[in-house]
């Protein structure tokens, strides 16, 4: 009997591991100014991109642009918590009118238009599949879409894959300065493989490149 009770202590003991080891990362690594904002970042995100959004690239960006700060302000003026400069802001608000308000540090506005200005760029971009196409996307945003029809062409003209951002495309410059060139090629990877994994972990929703 003893023995028996042994063993059955060992089981249970093993199991307890196994089951905590399964757990994923708790949600407090994700910033507590972030978590007020979830249920909206998912709703925004659902309705323009549809059910399967990949929220925690979403959050990963906020997290990136101002760590979900609404009254945030660069350097250079970017404005709230997608940071959009005032030219972008105001184009935007002209073109979409669930945007109108055109009102970058109110943070319901400023997330429905960091969601609607990536699908934008999504769609006007072509890659070899989703996770290239979204880290373009991500480029983009951060540096313009005309560079990155730019730098596919001088990967295209360097022997390289213009379709793959990862390895090809991000390796080229078409013309940056070296400092803008650098923070534009770290932008996609710091969300995508730094910031995003946060968010998976503790159930925001999917992500792009798994």
């Amino acid at each position: 009997m003893g023995q028996q009770l042994i063993r059955l202590g060992r089981h249970l003991v093993v199991l307890l591991v196994a089951s905590c080891t399964a757990l994923p990362a708790p949600a407090a690594d994700v910033p507590r100014a972030a978590q007020q904002y979830r249920s909206e970042l998912m709703r925004n995100a659902r309705v323009v991109w549809g059910m399967d959004a990949p929220v925690s690239t979403f959050a990963a960006q906020i997290h990136q642009e101002s760590a979900w700060r609404p009254g945030a302000v660069s350097a250079v003026g970017a404005q709230g918590m997608a940071q959009f400069m005032p030219a972008t802001s105001s184009w935007i608000a002209g073109l979409y009118p669930a945007l109108a308000q055109n009102a970058p540090f109110n943070p319901s506005w400023a997330l429905r238009a960091l969601v609607t200005y990536d699908r934008y760029l999504y769609e006007r971009i072509r890659a070899r599949d989703d996770c290239e196409r979204m880290a373009m996307t991500l480029s983009a945003y951060n540096g313009g879409l005309g560079w990155i029809s730019r730098d596919q062409k001088r990967a295209s003209s360097s022997g390289l894959d213009p379709l793959i951002w990862w390895g090809s495309v991000e390796t080229v410059n078409a013309g940056r300065s070296a400092a803008n060139w650098r923070e534009n090629r770290a932008y996609p990877d710091r969300i995508i493989h730094h910031h995003q994994p946060t968010y998976v972990a503790a159930s925001w929703g999917p992500g792009v490149c798994p």
